[in-house]
């Protein structure tokens, strides 16, 4: 065992406890697993055979719940470190864990690992789940198949990561919920249907990685399909260096 694992173990083993025994920790990757999956089956099932937005691009159906799924995602990896900043236990937890950086791997570790169970369960259920009430398995099943279920599986641990790091340089529950939660529900989804503005918001994390789940191409977007998720994974590493800088920087 390395040096860092050695030291991130005692930490994460408190991350771990605080997870299991916080109601508002572990209830929401559980309601991003039901919102994901259960919505996506539902609309599927009851308009799959009348909106053409679920069927003309398979992705767009497969994936449909996780619309609603990542605001409860988002929260999640705000409140792995921003309710300590909120109740002020961020200066004991930094007291008990004197390396700040062994204490925010920690967090980003456990937020990772959750939010990978989460994007396995809800991907698995998201098709599982098409291919029950969808269009019939030869229409979808194609070469896009796969790049489409990776990005399922990688969009939630991309955007607890984000989510984390930005609240880390935030410092603070409430703006990171009113600013962050707002603009991945509403606000990006809305401002990608403006014209004029498009060209500017498809670079935004959400929608870049959200691009990766698509089967078609989109003419009016300047990325590939990978390139999206890359895209993501770029914004992501930036959140959570912002917030290790942070957390190194931060007067308890």
């Amino acid at each position: 065992m390395s040096l860092l694992a050695a030291g991130t173990a005692g930490p994460l083993r408190a991350e771990r406890i605080k997870f299991t025994t916080l109601r508002s920790l572990w209830i929401t990757p559980l309601l991003a697993v039901l919102l994901t999956a259960g919505l996506g089956v539902a609309f599927t099932a009851a308009l799959g055979g009348k909106d053409r937005t679920l069927t003309a691009d398979p992705g767009v159906g497969i994936h449909y719940g996780l619309n609603f799924g990542q605001a409860a995602l988002a929260c999640f990896g705000i409140l792995l470190i921003g309710q300590e900043f909120n109740t002020r236990m961020i200066g004991t937890s930094l007291t008990a864990v004197p390396r700040r950086g062994r204490l925010y791997a920690a967090k980003l570790t456990l937020g990772t690992l959750v939010a990978l169970g989460v994007g396995l369960v809800s991907t698995a259920g998201s098709f599982a789940g098409y291919a029950a009430f969808g269009p019939s398995p030869g229409t979808w099943d194609g070469p896009a198949l796969v790049r489409s279920a990776t990005a399922g599986v990688l969009y939630p641990v991309l955007l607890v990561v984000l989510c984390l790091g930005l609240t880390a340089v935030l410092r603070n529950l409430t703006a990171a919920m009113g600013l962050l939660v707002p603009t991945v529900f509403l606000l990006s989804p809305l401002l990608s249907s403006v014209p004029g503005v498009r060209q500017a918001v498809q670079f935004l994390p959400d929608r870049a990685g959200q691009y990766a789940l698509h089967y078609t191409d989109d003419p009016a977007v300047a990325y590939g399909h990978w390139t999206g998720l890359l895209i993501m994974a770029v914004w992501a590493a930036a959140a959570a260096y912002g917030g290790l800088r942070s957390i190194r920087r931060y007067a308890a």
